[in-house]
């Protein structure tokens, strides 16, 4: 994962790209993890770590009623997040840990939801472990999915500050 980390920061910092990440399922450790990257301070818009389906609905826009186990619901998590935090690329995560079943879907059924101003997307991962490995697993494919999409993004230009030089 350290490359993958590496890769973001690069891409990050090179291009001016702030970065942001929307967690439920993690709870806090894509954060802590995109967070510990190299010179997180200077790209990292930070993240929001929203585990009750309430505080997904009222912070992050979530349309009530949504399966928080979906392809929807990443996406929408992801959408909500980049928009709230002004970022340039936001990656959600969304799913069941384990070691149970949740909601009809098996341990290890994982949603990332990416956003950009231009797209948005998400990944389904069909992972095995326990909830422990489960976890690792998704922070770890959540990082790969940053990096990737940093590739082809160029930042928007200077709608933070106004007396940025070109």
């Amino acid at each position: 994962m350290t490359g993958h980390i590496d890769r973001l920061s690069d891409l990050a910092r090179e291009r001016g790209l702030r970065v942001a990440v929307a967690e439920s399922l993690t709870s806090g450790q894509l954060a802590s993890t995109v967070g510990a990257g190299a010179e997180a301070s200077e790209w990292f818009a930070g993240g929001v770590v929203a585990y009750l389906t309430d505080v997904k609905e009222r912070v992050l826009g979530l349309v009530p009623g949504t399966d928080p186990c979906s392809a929807a619901c990443a996406e929408q998590l992801a959408t909500g997040a980049r928009r709230l935090l002004d970022a340039d690329l936001c990656v959600s995560t969304t799913g069941v840990g384990g070691p149970d079943p949740d909601g009809g879907h098996a341990p290890g059924t994982v949603y990332l939801g990416w956003a950009t101003a231009d797209a948005v997307g998400h990944r389904r991962l069909a992972l095995t472990g326990e909830p422990e490995d489960v976890l690792a697993a998704t922070v770890e494919a959540a990082v790969r999915l940053l990096a990737f999409h940093a590739e082809g993004l160029r930042p928007a230009g200077p709608r933070r500050s106004p007396h940025q030089s070109e």
